[in-house]
């Protein structure tokens, strides 16, 4: 009789359990079904699913009466109802813990000013992409690269010996031969390709020495500052890999077209505020440091080179070249003032740096001349930029052909090549080694 009953109950709870999974395929309910049928009951399961959530307590306000001092159970050390809760005074140790580090407050920080500082650093993420770089570094927009560069890609003499198949057995080293899974992460082949590229390019040392005098830096930290407009703005922060050189970039626009630009009006994008999306905080210190000491032997910034992979912020191409274009004015702006001081002015000699960001198969380029440090007026002398953007190395690196409805749609292997994007790649590197 109670081995029936036993089973009557047993078929219950199995049909009740069977309706809980219809309705919920969760996880959780599972582990319900898993459970019931020996007859336990799993509370930290089921009560997660249909116990009452009670809303949270607001805490309690204690209100201070002046004139009057609150009787309290510190005297008898233990909990006494109607008594009040003491306060005493925070304990001061003899030592430096960092586990019980209490920072102070903003206002008692020694960097602590009234005025905002807006900063862009490596995350930043600009919303209205370049434009909004050029108003923050007062600079006129140029579509493609300069004459100059054009002129060095298109020379036969400044090209690698059998440069096409090189090329390619380089990408095809970074997205095909290095790997075995059917799609190589993003995070291994776009450095492995830019190194590659970067090892083809040096390749040329032996016709040209200037080569030579050159070295790539890793995870140096840059910090430059700017008043524009009534707001105070930096740069600041670790920026991929920078090429440094012995002597400066050659200058690339004439003092006829540096003072033409005095007649240009920068684009504004009003009602956004220009600040948008830039990190607001009052503790921070005017800084100018290019990241390397003083005496360094390869103290001039060459080019800086960005890498869009999976492991960082993921940013659309506008908002990639408005970082190339910050961070390559930004090293430009902190070795100017290095060396005629913070007082605004147009510069004699223009500084020059390029830059590179590529994410395994695209390729920007971007082309930055800093002709003055006066930056908080709209009027007068402005910087230059040139922007040549989106140009693929190739179209498509498949380790297995792509096939849809039996038809192979992209083959294996290495399609699309892009001999252009190199030479374009080739010419900046090799700018200003005559």
């Amino acid at each position: 009789m109670f081995g029936k009953m036993f089973n009557a109950t047993l078929e219950r709870i199995r049909t009740s359990a069977f309706k809980i999974t219809q309705n919920c395929k969760s996880a959780d309910c599972h582990s319900v079904l898993y459970m019931i049928p020996h007859g336990r009951r799993c509370l930290s399961t089921s009560s997660c699913l249909y116990g009452k959530v009670l809303p949270r307590k607001k805490p309690r306000v204690v209100h201070e009466i002046a004139g009057l001092e609150p009787i309290t159970y510190a005297d008898r050390m233990h909990f006494v109802p109607g008594l009040a809760k003491p306060r005493f005074p925070p304990w001061v140790r003899g030592w430096k813990d960092p586990s019980h580090y209490q920072s102070p407050k903003l206002e008692d920080m020694p960097l602590h000013k009234d005025k905002p500082c807006y900063i862009f650093n490596q995350r930043t993420n600009v919303l209205e992409g370049v434009r909004q770089a050029l108003w923050l570094s007062k600079s006129v927009l140029i579509k493609g690269l300069p004459a100059q560069i054009l002129t060095l890609a298109e020379d036969p003499v400044n090209q690698i010996e059998n440069q096409d198949e090189r090329v390619q057995n380089a990408i095809k080293n970074s997205r095909l031969w290095d790997t075995t899974e059917h799609r190589p992460p993003r995070e291994r082949f776009c450095p492995s390709l830019l190194h590659r590229l970067l090892h083809l390019c040096g390749d040329l040392q032996v016709t040209r020495p200037e080569l030579a005098k050159r070295i790539l830096a890793e995870k140096y930290s840059l910090a430059a500052s700017w008043r524009r407009g009534e707001n105070m703005f930096q740069v600041r922060g670790q920026n991929g890999l920078l090429l440094n050189s012995m002597t400066p970039v050659p200058v690339l626009a004439g003092e006829e077209q540096i003072q033409s630009t005095a007649d240009q009006a920068l684009e504004t994008f009003y009602p956004i505020e220009p600040t948008i999306d830039l990190q607001c905080t009052n503790v921070y210190q005017e800084k100018n440091d290019t990241g390397f000491r003083e005496g360094y032997p390869y103290p001039h910034a060459h080019t800086l080179f960005l890498m869009e992979m999976g492991n960082t912020p993921k940013l659309f191409p506008e908002q990639l070249r408005a970082k190339m274009v910050m961070f390559a004015f930004g090293n430009a702006l902190a070795r100017a003032q290095g060396l005629y001081g913070k007082e605004p002015r147009v510069l004699e000699k223009p500084f020059v740096v390029q830059s590179v960001a590529t994410n395994g198969r695209l390729f920007q380029f971007v082309v930055f001349q800093l002709n003055t440090t006066d930056l908080q007026s709209d009027s007068g002398v402005k910087n230059l930029v040139w922007v040549d953007e989106d140009q693929p190395l190739y179209e498509f690196a498949k380790v297995r052909p792509y096939i849809k409805k039996k038809v192979v749609k992209v083959p294996a292997g290495l399609a699309g090549y892009q001999p252009n994007t190199f030479k374009k790649f080739l010419a900046l590197y090799l700018h200003g080694a005559s």
